[in-house]
Order: structure tokens, then C-alpha cells, then sequence
């Protein structure tokens, strides 16, 4: 059998990888015990360092939910194991998962969705095998929010070149590691054509670079109907944070559930393998539920530390238990005649060294991780300068009180009242629009001089003078780079 890589991480003593172990909240323990016991019963040489984090330390008072002593093992050991973690809901705690991802810059979220034999499903017998990489720590997903006035919230989304250009090169290269001939880049580019529009550019970019691999861009509405469609024509989907978490979700339903999607968060040193359900409180103790996708990422996990041979064991067996149907959990048969979350491990364990015709084991190799050494301004533009502000305020005026009073207030600066837009619509000057307006209204101030740079001097006296009339809650600077502008027009804008 292959032998562990020794190059990262932490070894025992007697020559064991040592990973990790989270057990996690509600049922994570049952389902990670049942996957920690298979994988010892493959002769896996790997030890645990068990670990907290989520609900338990949440209720100690850390906000993060991941305590100092899990940080260090994770940096020791460079690979994690685990469990389901509950995240309070509603209130200043920060989701525990994304903290963790975060951390340790884990970008890419890997969702592989294969049918499982033995499990019926509206798609039984139409070969779904497919894969899901997801950017892991940009987009919406930075949790950036502001209340711009006591009605109003406002989310920023966050997407960089660097991020779009390390998850598609990852993408091509775990299609390439897993002999998968096709990737798709799934965004909203269309209607988001800076953020959205910048993976989809980066992905354009770096096509060529993979001649082997077809390369096809899709929105992302139209992703999720052809999923639903037929799932079938797609191999590897490569997309943003939010896209992906909606669209892998997805993906899972086509195959049985959440009880059959595993996941893998990776960085360029430190990966974490977690299912892709929750923690399921309700059923907590009850050994319930299906381990299925703990079992398939601890496969995962296998694969990552060099252990080929042990984690395509474990998926084998795992297809053999389901096509055989000796043990099935109760997301798939119900009540009656369920196999304990327990006894489905037990059967796994028996069918270790079995193998099915029906699903074969794909052949892969070592990921080759894109080792990228970008520099934090890793777009340079070779020219620059502002040429207005968006000056967000809080008013209850009517968009035609409210135009001529900013246009008195900066009579006389730097800029001249273009536009006043209402969630992303001209409301002044009139363009026709029939909107209903809220209390936060963005006045476009474009530059009187065109042709230079306007300054932070100026941009504090066009403040001060709108804040003398109105509450100002928010500005952005309007730039061009190398002559392209970096601001989108509202509706109805010339």
C-alpha cells in the first residue's frame, strides 16, 4: 500500500500521520466515530489528536467558537477530520466553519456527487458523476455587512483576481488529477459583470492553459436548471463562494441528499474534510443518521495524505454496502427497518477489500496543488486617477427635493450632481422609472475638471458640504484604471 507523505505535517513516533479530529456538535460524534473506525480498518497509518470547536465553545464564552489549543494542532498537523458544527443563528457569533476556512485560507471547497448505487432517486441510472469546486473564502461570504440606515442593510461582495485565478487553476488541476474532461465556470457575470465578471474573465484567461480539458463558461441560473435538467453533461463546475454553496446543495439532492455529500476544504497547506450537512441537533445520541458522507470525505482525506490505496477501500466498500442494501439508513428507507448510524459502519467494515462492477473506482492521481507566489497588488494598472464619488445619504426627502439640495450643497467644489439612484435605479434626474424609494439614496458627484485627479482634499469638501444638508453614510470612490472604468452605471443611467 502507498505510504504517507512526510513532507507536511505531523508524524507519530511510530510512523503514523497524525490528523486532526474534530468530532463536532449534535450527531457529528456518531458520524465521525463511524468513519474514524472504518478507516482504522483499513490499516490506514494514521493517529488523531482530538479536538474542540463550535456549539461547546461557544457556550465557554469564544466568540470564534474555535479555541487557541485546536488552532495549534491544526497548524501541526496541516489536515483535519470533521464533524458537523453549530453556528448560533441571529446574533454577533460568527459561524465557526467559516472561521476555520478562513483561518487557515482553505479557497477551494471541493463537492464531488456521484449516484450511489442502491439508492433510488428520480436520476437512478443516469450516470451523474460530477464535481464541484467552490471559491471558499471570498464573495458574500467575507460576512461584510452595514446597516446604511435603520431600514437598510447593505452586504459588500468581495472578489479578487488573486482568488479567481488560484480556485480555476485549482479547478483544471483536480480535473486533471481525477481524468475528468470538462470544466464549466458557473457565474452571474451577466448581472454582476465586475465581481461575478472577473472569474469569468480569469477563467477565460487561463483556459488555454489546459488544452486537454474542455472549458465552457454558463450563468449560473441557467447551471441550476441544466443540473435539474440533465445533470448528467457536466463533469467538473467551478464557481463563486455563494454560487457554489447554492449549487452543490443542489447537486447533492440529484444523488440522495445531504447524507451522501462529502466535502474537502483546501489551501495550499492545510486542508480540512468536513460532510457537507449540518449537525442535526434533534436526532443527536440517536444513532441515526447516515454516515455516509463522513465516510466518503474521510476517502478524501485518505487520498490527500498520499493513501490511495486505503481510500479507494473505503469507497468501495461503502458502494458495496448500499448496492448489496443489507444496511440502509433511514434517509433513504425511513423508520421501519433502518440500520443504526452504528451498524452501517459495522457493514462497511465487513465489505472492506470488496469491490462493485457497477460503480468502479475512478483512477486518479496526486493533486498537483497550483503553487501561486501573487503578490498582493497583483493587478497593476499603468494608469489611474478618480473621476467622482458615489456619496451614499440617508434622507426622507423625495428624489425631486432631494436632487436640487445636493446640487446646492456642492455648487462651487470640485464635482457636479450626476445622478441620485434608489437600490441600484435613477431616481433623479427623472428617467421614467416607476420605483418605490427607501431612505438610502446614492448621489453620483462626477469630477467638473475631466482630466485630472480628484483629490482627497476635495473629496473631503464635497463631504463636509453634503453633510452639512444630510446624514452621508457611505462614499466610494469612482476610478478609472488604464482608462476603463471601475463603477457600474444604475438602471436607467446614461
Amino acid at each position: 500500500m502507498d505510504a504517507p507523505e512526510t513532507t507536511h505535517g505531523a508524524m507519530t513516533p511510530d510512523g503514523k500521520r497524525l490528523v486532526t479530529l474534530i468530532p463536532g456538535d449534535g450527531v457529528g460524534p456518531e458520524v465521525v466515530d463511524a468513519a474514524r473506525r472504518i478507516v482504522e480498518a483499513t490499516g490506514a497509518p494514521v493517529a488523531w489528536d482530538e479536538q474542540q470547536a463550535g456549539g461547546e465553545v461557544f457556550k465557554q464564552g469564544l466568540p470564534s467558537g474555535v479555541p487557541q489549543a485546536t488552532i495549534d494542532s491544526i497548524h501541526r498537523t496541516r489536515v483535519v477530520l470533521k464533524g458537523p458544527l453549530a453556528t448560533p443563528v441571529g446574533f454577533g457569533e460568527k459561524s465557526a466553519n467559516v472561521t476555520l476556512r478562513k483561518l487557515f485560507e482553505t479557497y477551494a471547497n471541493i463537492r464531488p456527487v456521484r449516484e450511489m448505487p442502491g439508492v433510488p432517486t428520480p436520476y437512478s441510472g443516469r450516470g451523474i458523476d460530477l464535481v464541484v469546486v467552490r471559491e471558499n473564502v471570498e464573495d458574500l461570504y467575507a460576512g461584510i455587512e452595514y446597516m446604511q440606515t435603520p431600514g437598510v442593510a447593505e452586504a459588500l461582495k468581495l472578489i479578487s483576481h488573486k482568488g479567481c485565478e488560484k480556485i480555476v487553476r485549482l479547478a483544471f488541476e483536480f480535473a486533471r488529477s481525477e481524468g475528468r474532461k470538462t470544466v464549466h465556470c458557473a457565474t452571474k457575470s451577466n448581472i454582476m459583470k465586475l465581481t461575478e465578471g472577473t472569474l469569468k474573465r480569469t477563467f477565460e484567461a487561463i483556459a488555454p492553459e489546459y488544452p486537454d480539458i474542455e472549458a465552457h463558461h454558463i450563468i449560473v441560473d441557467n447551471a441550476a436548471h441544466q443540473l435539474v435538467k440533465r445533470p448528467e453533461q457536466f463533469d467538473v463546475i467551478v464557481t463563486t463562494n455563494m454560487n457554489g454553496d447554492i449549487l452543490s446543495d443542489l447537486t447533492s439532492a440529484l444523488v440522495g441528499g445531504l447524507g451522501f455529500a462529502p466535502s474537502a476544504n483546501i489551501g495550499d497547506d492545510i486542508a480540512i474534510f468536513e460532510a457537507v450537512h449540518g449537525s442535526a441537533p434533534k436526532y443527536a445520541g440517536k444513532d441515526v443518521i447516515n454516515p455516509t458522507a463522513v465516510i466518503l470525505t474521510a476517502a478524501m482525506m485518505l487520498r490527500h495524505i498520499g493513501l490511495f490505496d486505503q481510500a479507494s477501500a473505503v469507497e468501495q466498500a461503502t458502494v458495496v454496502t448500499w448496492e448489496e442494501g443489507d444496511a440502509r439508513t433511514r434517509d433513504v428507507v425511513g423508520d421501519a427497518g433502518a440500520a443504526t448510524t452504528s451498524a452501517f459502519a459495522n457493514a462497511v467494515i465487513a465489505n472492506l477489500g470488496r469491490t462493485s462492477d457497477r460503480y468502479p473506482a475512478r483512477v486518479r492521481t496526486p493533486l498537483q496543488m497550483p503553487r501561486l507566489n501573487l503578490p498582493p497588488d497583483l493587478v497593476k494598472p499603468e494608469t489611474r486617477r478618480v473621476v467622482g464619488l458615489d456619496v451614499f445619504v440617508e434622507s426622507a426627502l423625495s428624489p425631486n427635493e432631494l436632487g436640487p439640495s445636493i446640487e446646492r450643497a456642492v455648487d462651487g467644489s470640485a464635482v457636479a450632481l450626476k445622478t441620485i439612484s434608489s437600490r441600484g435605479t435613477q431616481v433623479y434626474p427623472s428617467a421614467g422609472a416607476v420605483t418605490d424609494t427607501v431612505d438610502a439614496f446614492s448621489c453620483r458627484l462626477m469630477q467638473i475638471d475631466g482630466g485630472t485627479d480628484l483629490t482627497d482634499d476635495q473629496t473631503v469638501d464635497v463631504l463636509a458640504r453634503v453633510g452639512a444638508e444630510h446624514r452621508w453614510v457611505h462614499v466610494e470612490k469612482l476610478q478609472e484604471f488604464d482608462g476603463v472604468s471601475g463603477f457600474t452605471k444604475a438602471q436607467g443611467e446614461d
